[in-house]
């Protein structure tokens, strides 16, 4: 039997555990992973986030092992390749904001330097870190979740509701929700 304690959320599968410990709420600056990301959560929209962790890697293998580059210039007969996988959730206004958001990705990389440098702004380069009592004190979205998706649309990304913007930067760790009763609260 385990001995430690997570987030409430992640105890129901070794996957999420495995999530939770080695991913969630570590701070991301690389702008692959934060591409990955970012695709991974707008596909989760209206979806529970085991479901895209258990299609990761068919995610993966689908978009060219997240290749912003790639994924940006996807033709019209890739997304009809996509929309037939599946391994991966096929909704083809998902499938196209992934190929929009991947030029937009890079719109902004050729604005502020990298992707990491635009949206780690927001939070001055550090993660905030916040402190709920459980899982069920972290909100949904925040008053800079929803300042960040209206940019973000601004700048021509889809799918990006405050909602999916706090779900990235938990992510990411831009935001640090562990719990206080969590392992990773005392790391």
């Amino acid at each position: 039997m385990e001995s430690i304690t997570r987030c409430s959320w992640c105890t129901s599968s070794e996957l999420y555990k495995k999530y939770h410990d080695q991913e969630w709420g570590v701070p991301v600056y690389d702008d692959p992973t934060l591409f990955e990301f970012l695709i991974l959560e707008t596909f989760q929209a209206g979806l529970s986030w085991i479901t895209i962790l258990n299609k990761r890697e068919n995610f993966r293998n689908a978009f060219d092992h997240f290749d912003y580059k790639k994924v940006a210039g996807y033709p019209d007969d890739k997304i009809e390749e996509l929309m037939q996988n599946t391994g991966i959730i096929r909704n083809k206004l998902k499938i196209k904001a992934a190929v929009s958001n991947a030029q937009a990705f890079m719109n902004v990389q050729e604005e502020f330097g990298t992707f990491s440098h635009y949206i780690w702004k927001f939070t001055n380069g550090k993660p905030i870190i916040n402190h709920p009592k459980t899982s069920k004190d972290v909100p949904a979205t925040t008053p800079l979740s929803d300042e960040i998706s209206k940019d973000l649309k601004k700048r021509g990304f889809k799918f990006v509701g405050s909602t999916v913007v706090y779900a990235h930067m938990q992510a990411t760790g831009m935001v640090n929700d562990h719990a206080e009763d969590c392992w990773k609260r005392a790391k």
